[in-house]
């Protein structure tokens, strides 16, 4: 990897932990305070994340200067897909595994964080012109 490369990794990674944060705590909050069960709390969870995500990633991680629309629907069915993803696994580990709700939850994170960068980068944020000028 280039040090570009390099940077806009650490940002991505930057924005997902904050992400990831912010959409654990909606969904720890959503079955603990309001009784939700897994599936609704895991969706309402990274439903929040979805727009912090496109938001952050859009302007700073990928600099992206084309279409925002477009670029919105495509995050939006990549999104979808890692999110199935992620649901999959967390259902399974809970279902299957046995492990604890709260814990597969958190295990379910990664799932979700790979197809998200590759998807991101090579798709939805593709080359769409030059870059943001830096603030």
């Amino acid at each position: 990897m280039n040090p570009k490369e390099l940077r806009e990794l650490a940002k991505f990674i930057v924005v997902g932990v904050s992400n990831t944060l912010i959409g654990l705590m909606v969904i720890y909050i959503a079955k603990w305070a309001f009784h939700v069960s897994d599936a609704p709390a895991n969706a309402i969870g990274y439903a929040v994340g979805i727009v912090v995500s496109f938001s952050l990633h859009s302007r700073w991680t990928f600099a992206y200067r084309g279409p925002q629309r477009d670029a919105f629907i495509k995050f939006l069915l990549v999104a979808l897909v890692a999110y199935g993803m992620n649901l999959l696994v967390v259902m399974l580990l809970i279902h299957r595994a046995g492990l604890n709700s709260y814990l597969a939850q958190a295990v379910g994170i990664p799932v979700y964080t790979v197809v998200s960068y590759v998807s991101s980068k090579y798709f939805v944020f593709r080359s769409g012109g030059p870059p943001l000028p830096r603030n």
